[in-house]
């Protein structure tokens, strides 16, 4: 018995499926990182223990709500031109430049491995650059531009309160 498909329909956006694909792959390492950063931020925000609890509970729920939001633009951006979004832990895990924190580390501890995998997320996006300039893909650079400000801004903020 024959599923109803609907036909693939072609898109005609003024990016070629070439640099469309290379963008969709990018984009797709950026969302792994995010995820990940997400994950790593929200585990942090419920195990944070000592003096800095309060200020890094609260600080650490603004950074993984932020970052959740990202998840849903980047994906969207990647569906925008015409390919799957990863979405499950293996695929994150096989994309991502940021890797897992085992353990509960300390509150210290925590703040440098948030500051290395914002920059680690900065770094990814800004990356792609090149590949989404050469295809005039302006949408794309937008959200590469927007989630840059913030890893950079977030990291800037977690960089002032290591002391050591």
């Amino acid at each position: 018995m024959a599923k109803n498909v609907a036909p693939k329909m072609s898109i005609d956006i003024g990016i070629s499926e070439r640099e469309r694909k290379k963008i969709a792959e990018g984009l797709s390492g950026l969302l792994a990182d995010s995820y990940t950063l997400y994950l790593m931020t929200h585990n942090f925000h419920w195990n944070v223990t000592g003096p800095q609890f309060n200020s890094l509970h609260t600080m650490f729920m603004a950074q993984y709500t932020e970052q959740w939001t990202a998840l849903d633009l980047i994906a969207e951006r990647i569906r925008a031109l015409g390919f799957p979004a990863p979405g499950t832990y293996k695929e994150f895990t096989k994309l991502a430049s940021i890797k897992e924190v085992e353990g509960v580390p300390k509150a210290n501890e925590m703040i440098h491995h948030l500051l290395a995998a914002q920059e680690a997320t900065a770094r990814t996006a800004r990356k792609l650059f090149p590949v989404v300039d050469a295809a005039n893909d302006q949408p794309t650079a937008d959200v590469l531009t927007q989630r840059i400000d913030v890893h950079e801004k977030t990291a800037w903020m977690l960089r002032s309160l290591i002391t050591e």
